[in-house]
């Protein structure tokens, strides 16, 4: 039996600070990999730095995840730049002086 070579590609995204990483991460890691018996995704946070790695099956899947995790990560980001900083101060309690 011929054993299975995998391919793996590791990519790292820095975020203005730890807390957009981490929500990105939350937001990303909710929707599985379509193929689970040809692509292995970990999502996690170093730093400001949200990084995935992947192992596929093929270098085409390779591609095609990478692709598709970096087409979320635009949004997100772009969302987070967008509300990330309003949000953030709406929900914090109001000072009392």
């Amino acid at each position: 039996m011929s054993e299975i070579l995998w391919h793996s590609v590791s990519v790292r995204i820095p975020f203005a600070n730890n807390e957009h990483a981490t929500i990105a991460k939350q937001v990303i890691e909710v929707d599985a990999e379509l193929q689970k018996s040809a692509v292995k995704r970990t999502l996690t946070v170093e730093d400001n730095q949200l990084v995935a790695n992947f192992d596929t099956l093929t270098v085409r899947l390779a591609r095609l995840v990478v692709n598709g995790f970096l087409e979320n990560v635009d949004l997100v980001a772009r969302t987070i730049g967008e509300f990330g900083e309003e949000a953030a101060s709406t929900t914090k309690p109001p000072q009392t002086s």
